[in-house]
C-alpha cells in the first residue's frame, strides 16, 4: 500500500519565493538592472496574473511590510539625532514643497480631465508619495546612502513619511462621512502621544535594558531583545495611527548613539533582506496584466507621466537648494517612482467612498509600473553623468566620510585599553570594539567610539569600518578562534593592516602564517623587560641593548625555523649553530 506523501503549504509557498528570487535577482543585477526590478520580476511570474501559484497578495504584503519597518530601523541606527538635526532645512524645506508642488500639479491635470475635486485631491497626495523601500534600497546598493544627494534624497523621503498623517486625516475629511474635527483633533494628539512615548522608552530604558541582555552572554537573546523592541516601537505607532516604518525609525535614532548601535544593525540585517525582497516581489504580484492590456494607454501614460513630473519638480528643487547638477538628477532618478503608501491611500479613499470602479486598481497599476521604471532611470541618469557630467560634488565629501577611522582596536582588555591610550596622545582616531558592556563603559568615559559586538565576526567588523582602516590592533583573548579570525580578516580586508597580541610561541607562529603582519608574545615582552632591569641592577646596564637584541634575532630566527621545518626539527637545527638559549 503506497503511503500518501503530504507538501507542508508553508515550505512549498517558502521554497517558490525563494527559487524565484535565486533565479530572478542574480539575472537582473547581471544586466545591471539592480535587484529590486528583479525581485518584481519575480513577483511578477509566480503572482495571480502569471502563473498564479499564489492568489492572497495582500495577505503576503502585509507580512512582508515587516521588511520595511526593519529597512527604517537600521536606516535610523545609521543616522544619529545631530545628523538628523543637520538634514532639517531638507526634511521639512525640499520634502514638504516638494510633496505639494508635486500634488497639486497631479491634483490640476486630474481636475481639468474631469475628475472630482476630492479623488483629483486624494490622486495628487498619493502619487506625490515616492517609494522609501526602493529609494533606500537604491541607495544603499550604489553606497550611496551616505553621499550628499543620498543625504538630500533620504531627508525627502522622510518628509514624506512625516506627511503620512496629515494625509490620511485629508482622506477621511473629504469622504461623504467625514470624521468630525473634534475626532481629528483626538487623533493629532494621540499620535503626538505615542511618539512622546516611544522616545522615552528608547530613550531612557533601553540602554539598561539592552546591557542586561548583552551581559547574558548569548546571541540569541539579544537578537530576540532587538527584534522586541522594532516590533512593539511599530505596533504603538500603527496603534495611534501612524506608519510602522515610522514607528522603527524613530527607535533607530534614538538607538543610534548607544554601543550597541552596530550589533544591532548586523543582527537585523538578514532578516531586513530577506523580508524586504517579500516586499518588493508582492508589489510585483499586483500587476494586472489583463487591466495593463485594456488600458495600456492609461497604465503606460500614466505611470512615464508620474515620473516625469515628479523627476522634473525633485530636479528643479533640488537645483533651487542649491544641488549640483548632477546630484539634481541623481535624486530625481532615485526617487521619481510612486510609493507604497498609495495604495494604502487608495485604500481608504475607496472605502470612504472617494474611488469607485477601475480607478483604485488603474492607480495601482500606474504605481507600480512607475516602481519598475526606477532602476531603468537610475541606470539612464548615471549614463548621461558619464558622457562628462561635472562629477566632482558627487563623491563622500559629507562629514561622515572625513570620520575616516584609522585604527581600530579590538578587544578592549588590558592590552587593548594601552593600546588605545598611546594612540589617543597621539592624535589617532581610534574606533573600540569590544563584546563586555562594562569594558564599553569604561571605553565610553575617554570619549572613545565604541561599538557592541564581537570582533570575530566579519559583518561587525564591517559596520565598524574595517573596510577603510588602516591598521587593526586584534587584543582578543581567544587561545582557539584567533588564528581563524586573522585568517578570515586577511581574505575579507586585504587593505588592513593587522598587528596582534597572543599568548605563547605556537599560537604566534600560526598568525604570521595566517597573515598577521606583527604579532607579539605578552610573555615574551614582560620577560624581556623584567630580564634587562635585572641585569641593569646588576651591574650590566652598558650590554643590555646589544644582549636584548641578539636575544630578540635568536628568537625570530628560530620562530621562522619553526614556521619551515617543525619545533622539533628547529631546535635541532638551532643547536648545530648556538648554544640553545633557554627562554
Amino acid at each position: 500500500m503506497a503511503t500518501e506523501v503530504t507538501t507542508d503549504p508553508l515550505l512549498l509557498s517558502a521554497a517558490i519565493f525563494l527559487g524565484s528570487a535565486v533565479i530572478a535577482v542574480p539575472i537582473f543585477n547581471r544586466l545591471g538592472l539592480g535587484s529590486v526590478l528583479g525581485y518584481l520580476a519575480a513577483g511578477a511570474v509566480i503572482g495571480p496574473f502569471g502563473l498564479g501559484l499564489f492568489s492572497d497578495v495582500d495577505g503576503i504584503l502585509h507580512f512582508a511590510e515587516f521588511g520595511v519597518v526593519l529597512l527604517l530601523f537600521i536606516i535610523g541606527l545609521e543616522l544619529k539625532p545631530a545628523r538628523l538635526w543637520r538634514l532639517r532645512s531638507d526634511i521639512f524645506g525640499l520634502g514638504t514643497l516638494q510633496i505639494v508642488l508635486t500634488g497639486a500639479i497631479i491634483a490640476g491635470f486630474c481636475y481639468l480631465a474631469g475628475v472630482s475635486v476630492p479623488t483629483s485631491i486624494v490622486t495628487g497626495g498619493a502619487l506625490a508619495l515616492s517609494s522609501t523601500a526602493f529609494g533606500v534600497q537604491i541607495l544603499r546598493e550604489k553606497q550611496d546612502l551616505n553621499a550628499p544627494y543620498g543625504d538630500r534624497a533620504f531627508s525627502i523621503l522622510l518628509a514624506q513619511d512625516l506627511a503620512i498623517v496629515p494625509l490620511f486625516t485629508l482622506v477621511a475629511l473629504l469622504g461623504p462621512a467625514s470624521t468630525p474635527e473634534g475626532n481629528v483633533w483626538i487623533e493629532g494628539s494621540i499620535a503626538v502621544g505615542a511618539v512622546l512615548a516611544l522616545y522615552v522608552t528608547i530613550r531612557y530604558l533601553m540602554r539598561p535594558f539592552f546591557r542586561v541582555m548583552a551581559a547574558t552572554g548569548s546571541n540569541e537573546l539579544f537578537l530576540s531583545a532587538a527584534l522586541l523592541v522594532v516590533i512593539c516601537a511599530a505596533l504603538l505607532m500603527n496603534a495611534a495611527g501612524l506608519s510602522m516604518a515610522l514607528g522603527a525609525f524613530i527607535a533607530g535614532v534614538l538607538l543610534a548613539e548607544s554601543e550597541f548601535r552596530h550589533q544591532l544593525e548586523t543582527d537585523i540585517e538578514p532578516f531586513r533582506g530577506l523580508l524586504l525582497g517579500l516586499f518588493f516581489m508582492g508589489f510585483g504580484m499586483t500587476l494586472d496584466w489583463s487591466l495593463i492590456a485594456d488600458f495600456w494607454w492609461i497604465v503606460t501614460g500614466g505611470a512615464l507621466g508620474l515620473f516625469v513630473v515628479k523627476a522634473l519638480v525633485l530636479y528643479g528643487l533640488s537645483r533651487l537648494f542649491r544641488s549640483p547638477h548632477a546630484d539634481a538628477l541623481r535624486i530625481a532618478a532615485t526617487i521619481g517612482q510612486g510609493g507604497e503608501f498609495a495604495f494604502v491611500m487608495v485604500s481608504l479613499a475607496t472605502s470612504a467612498g472617494i474611488m469607485s470602479g477601475t480607478v483604485p486598481s488603474t492607480l495601482s497599476a500606474i504605481v507600480t509600473l512607475s516602481m519598475v521604471l526606477t532602476p531603468g532611470a537610475v541606470a539612464l541618469a548615471e549614463r548621461i553623468l558619464d558622457r562628462g557630467e561635472d562629477e566632482t560634488a558627487c563623491g563622500m565629501n559629507g562629514p561622515d566620510a572625513a570620520k575616516q577611522t584609522r585604527a581600530i582596536v579590538a578587544g578592549f582588555g588590558r592590552v587593548g585599553q594601552i593600546v588605545a591610550r598611546l594612540l589617543r596622545m597621539r592624535g589617532v582616531e581610534v574606533t573600540i570594539i569590544d563584546n563586555s558592556p562594562r569594558r564599553i563603559r569604561i571605553a565610553e568615559t575617554f570619549g572613545t567610539r565604541v561599538y557592541f559586538g564581537d570582533a570575530r565576526r566579519l559583518d561587525i567588523m564591517e559596520s565598524a569600518g574595517a573596510g577603510r582602516a588602516d591598521i587593526l590592533f586584534l587584543c582578543i583573548d581567544d587561545r582557539n578562534g584567533g588564528v581563524e579570525t586573522v585568517e578570515k580578516l586577511r581574505e575579507r580586508f586585504p587593505q588592513l593592516k593587522i598587528f596582534a597580541d597572543t599568548y605563547d610561541r605556537f599560537s604566534e607562529n600560526l598568525m604570521r602564517a595566517a597573515g598577521a603582519d606583527f604579532v607579539i608574545r605578552e610573555k615574551f615582552e614582560s620577560a624581556l623587560l623584567l630580564a634587562r632591569r635585572g641585569l641593569e641592577e646588576l651591574g650590566d646596564a652598558e650590554i643590555c641593548d646589544d644582549l636584548i637584541e641578539e636575544f630578540r634575532r635568536r628568537d625570530e630566527e628560530r620562530l621562522q625555523l619553526e614556521t619551515q621545518h617543525g619545533s622539533v626539527k628547529a631546535l635541532e637545527m638551532l643547536r648545530q649553530k648556538y648554544v640553545l638559549d633557554e627562554e
